[in-house]
C-alpha cells in the first residue's frame, strides 16, 4: 500500500550554494502518521534574509548533524520507492535542494502549488501561508497539532507541513467539485505534470495589470525579453509566454 510523504524544508537561502538546515516531513500510512523533524548543519551560513524568514539561526544548527546523518533523511531514503507518492508546495525548489544532499525521488509526485494554480485559478496568490488563511486552515490547525506533537510556526518545515496536510483535504474537494468522481492522487499527479496557462493580469512589471495576450498585442518584444533575462520566471511562466508568442 502506497504511503504518502508531506514535506518541506528550510535553508539556509536560495541560490545555488545554498544548502538544506531542516528536514522535516509526515508519513500518512492508512491512519498511522509518523513525524520526522530534524536541524542539520552546513558550512554554508545562513542569509539574514533567510534567517528573518524561518527564525533558524547559526546556534540553533550548531553541533547538528549533517543533513544526510540525521534520522529523517535516512528515513526519507528508505522511502524512496516508486509506490509512495511525494507531496510538497513548490516542489523543485525543495527537491533541487535536496538533490544538492544526494537525494534523487523515485516517488510519484504531487506538487500542491501548481495543483492550487489549476484549482484556485480565481485566487491572487497561491502560496501555502496565504491558503491558511484564505481558507480558514489556521482555525483547525492547533488541534491537528496537539494531536500529533507539533508546534506551529509559519515558515517552519514541519509547521508548513501541517498545514500543507489540512490544504491537501481542500484541493481533494476542490477536485470533486471540479472533476466528480475521480481518483484524487491519480488526478494532482497529473495536474503536478500539466503546466498552467496564466490567463489573469499580470502582477509584475511594466505592463502589471495587463494579461500576457493584452502585452503581446502592445510589446510583444517584451515578453521575449523576458524570457531571455529573467532568470527567476517559473516554470508556468515561461510556459504562458511561449504560448503566447506562438499564438
Amino acid at each position: 500500500m502506497a504511503k504518502y510523504i508531506l514535506l518541506d524544508t528550510e535553508t539556509t537561502g536560495a541560490d545555488d550554494k545554498d544548502r538544506v538546515i531542516q528536514l522535516g516531513f509526515m508519513v500518512l500510512d492508512g491512519k498511522n502518521v509518523q513525524v520526522y523533524n530534524d536541524l542539520c548543519s552546513t558550512d554554508i551560513e545562513i542569509g539574514f534574509g533567510a534567517m528573518e524568514v524561518h527564525g533558524i539561526t547559526p546556534e540553533e544548527i550548531e553541533g547538528k548533524p549533517k543533513c544526510t546523518d540525521t534520522s529523517a533523511f535516512k528515513a526519507l531514503e528508505s522511502l524512496n520507492t516508486s509506490e509512495n507518492v511525494m507531496i510538497i508546495h513548490n516542489a523543485p525548489f525543495d527537491l533541487g535542494m535536496l538533490s544538492k544532499e544526494g537525494f534523487t525521488s523515485q516517488m510519484r509526485l504531487i506538487d500542491t502549488l501548481r495543483c492550487a494554480k489549476h484549482l484556485f485559478d480565481d485566487h491572487d496568490y497561491h502560496r501555502l501561508q496565504y491558503f491558511r488563511y484564505t481558507l480558514g486552515l489556521y482555525k483547525l490547525e492547533k488541534t491537528e497539532a496537539d494531536a500529533l506533537g507539533i508546534i506551529v510556526k509559519a515558515h517552519d518545515a514541519i509547521g508548513d507541513v501541517l498545514v500543507l496536510k489540512l490544504f491537501l483535504t481542500e484541493l481533494r474537494k476542490k477536485l470533486t467539485e471540479k472533476f466528480g468522481s475521480i481518483n484524487p492522487i491519480d488526478k494532482m499527479v497529473e495536474l503536478t505534470l500539466t503546466p498552467v496557462l496564466y490567463t489573469r493580469p499580470m502582477k509584475f512589471g511594466k505592463h502589471k495589470g495587463k494579461t500576457l495576450t493584452e502585452v503581446a498585442l502592445a510589446d510583444k518584444g517584451y515578453l521575449s525579453w523576458m524570457l531571455a533575462n529573467m532568470e527567476n520566471l517559473d516554470e508556468d511562466m515561461k510556459y504562458s509566454i511561449g504560448k503566447v508568442l506562438e499564438g
